[in-house]
């Protein structure tokens, strides 16, 4: 490293971001830019630790020691270019991954992590900003056609990496734009939809096709579409959320969060939604089910609304300020967090347990749960026996109830039963090591087969699947990395 004393010249400095009373005020992305001077001297954290763990705890193995030190010698273009030899999206990532390598990061045993993430986004919108992000024209092409199903982060990452491979590659995408739940769920106040737009803009001038509002499985069969390409790589997504079988489950006010999510994204693109079946929380008491991110989108979301109060409830116990004895480094920490959504206002409350929603004339009006306790931690599962507190029951005022439970999978039917693919025990699409299914041809990547996860592991996915069908259609150990 440059300065291999900077992790104790130099304090961690995060972005800076306007104050939630202002945030709240608008749908954009809220955090300010350092200056170079600023981020050479995060750069110089990084320090010389011999065995880069960041880079472990990373899912596509980014090479983070060089482009930190690339930054803090001021060498930008030459970071960009050792950043996309992991990563396809990393104005993506940089922006909504939960930085895994940080908390792997060596300097975060005793002190603040490198701030990995935001050094990564500054590296990207530099490319962009000085013109050094250029399509890369193919110039050798294999006559050989894939088609992805699927525009999420593991589908865009699948057809980069094949089309760059000078395979012709078509994505198609159900919905009427392009993204996934890139696009549709994460809320713009987190990502920007014009930062998708700009890299599918690029994506396109390299060759590759999208078809939008094409729903593979119903508008087109499986069979047409393997008939028609030499392999089909199947990137749905987890679209199965899990749901809360309660009492008063079905009074109107009781939502996936999803269908919020999905709905307030549409809105902000301008596209129409009937009155009737647009939900709303301006004036309204808001309770999120789910400690998880898709929860605190949900409180973010609120909040913007103007709603009238925005409770949070988590079902398990609540995390420690700091690392467990049993959750050591470079393991990811399972401490509590607070995100930005969390500042702007909500009243967190764990080991929480909903028995049951009750209304008047259909409309849901209050919600009724009981405290939990919690017994010691099973050595062998890391599960810890829960069981209701006696005359812990409460009534809180509930107008709107987002469920942010998590995702059981794929959907069953469709086009998972179009294909006919195998599926493993837990419901996802069950592959062997070329990201394979069980049907010949036909591969699978993302949370179809890993499960609901993380954008930078969807991203891994959709490289290992293309590393598979490229050796599949080639015959060859794979060039793609």
């Amino acid at each position: 490293m440059g300065d291999v004393t900077g992790f104790m010249k130099y304090s961690r400095e995060d972005f800076p971001k306007e104050p939630a009373a202002q945030r709240l005020k608008h749908w954009k992305e809220f955090t300010n830019s350092m200056t170079e001077e600023e981020l050479r001297r995060q750069g110089a954290r990084c320090m010389d630790c011999g065995i880069p763990f960041c880079q472990g705890g990373c899912p596509i193995g980014n090479i983070i020691p060089d482009w930190n030190d690339l930054v803090f010698r001021g060498r930008f273009p030459e970071a960009v270019e050792r950043l996309h030899k992991t990563n396809n999206f990393p104005e993506f990532t940089g922006r909504v991954c939960p930085a895994p390598c940080e908390n792997a990061c060596v300097l975060g045993i005793n002190k603040p992590a490198v701030t990995i993430k935001n050094i990564e986004l500054s590296i990207i919108e530099r490319a962009y900003e000085e013109g050094w992000v250029k399509p890369a024209f193919i110039k050798i092409r294999t006559g050989r056609r894939i088609a992805v199903v699927g525009s999420g982060p593991a589908g865009l990452a699948c057809a980069d990496q094949l089309n760059k491979a000078g395979h012709t590659v078509t994505v198609y995408e159900k919905n009427e734009s392009l993204g996934g739940l890139l696009r549709l769920g994460i809320p713009d106040f987190k990502l920007e939809k014009w930062v998708i737009d700009r890299r599918l803009k690029r994506m396109e001038e390299e060759g590759v096709k999208f078809r939008t509002r094409v729903n593979v499985g119903a508008d087109i069969g499986a069979k047409e579409l393997t008939d028609k390409y030499d392999a089909v790589v199947l990137c749905g997504g987890a679209e199965s959320p899990r749901d809360l079988s309660v009492e008063g489950r079905n009074l109107k006010g009781v939502y996936f969060a999803m269908e919020y999510l999905v709905q307030q994204n549409r809105v902000n693109a301008g596209r129409m939604v009937d009155s009737k079946s647009r939900i709303t929380a301006e004036g309204k008491n808001v309770i999120v089910l789910g400690g998880g991110d898709t929860g605190s989108d949900c409180v973010g979301t609120a909040n913007r609304q103007g709603a009238k109060s925005v409770k949070q409830f988590e079902l398990l116990a609540r995390p420690p300020k700091e690392r467990a004895v049993h959750n050591p480094w470079p393991q990811w920490a399972l401490i509590e967090r607070t995100s930005s959504s969390h500042e702007e206002g909500v009243a967190r409350d764990y080991g929480i347990m909903t028995k049951r929603l009750s209304g008047e004339g259909g409309i849901l009006k209050k919600l009724h749960a009981a405290r939990l306790e919690f017994g010691a931690q099973d050595s062998k599962t890391g599960q810890s026996p829960m069981k209701e507190v006696p005359g812990s029951e409460f009534t809180v005022d509930a107008d709107l109830v987002f469920l942010a439970l998590g995702f059981l999978g794929s959907v069953r039917g469709g086009l998972l039963a179009d294909f006919g693919v195998e599926l493993d025990t837990r419901g996802n699409v069950k592959t062997g090591k070329n990201k394979m299914t069980s049907v010949e041809g036909v591969f699978t990547a993302g949370d179809m087969t890993r499960g609901q996860s993380l954008v930078v592991w969807a991203i891994h996915e959709g490289r290992a699947a293309a590393r598979g069908v490229h050796d599949y259609l080639m015959a060859t150990t794979s060039s793609l990395r």
